[in-house]
């Protein structure tokens, strides 16, 4: 296996889950909006449970991120 095909894969799980969790924000926080203008008076409780989901899925991505850097610096030095 060629050492570039792990940086392409590398680059790609890093990228693919950067815009995964950008979307995933974009989604939950205009939910988050749609939910406090229809019930203002639980907006506290929904803004903590935005919190928690929100630190769910960037771990998603930090975890992506991880995986990418293992590629990066460890599968890939042992190919060249």
């Amino acid at each position: 296996m060629d050492a570039a095909l792990v940086f392409i894969a590398a680059s790609l799980l890093i990228g693919l889950g950067a815009l995964g969790t950008a979307i995933g924000f974009g989604t939950l926080g205009g939910k988050l909006l749609e939910a406090s203008a229809r019930q203002p008076e639980q907006a506290p409780a929904l803004q903590g449970k935005m919190f928690l989901m929100a630190g769910l899925i960037d771990a998603i991505a930090m975890i992506g991120v991880g995986m990418g850097m293992y590629l990066i610096f460890v599968i890939a030095p042992g190919m060249l």
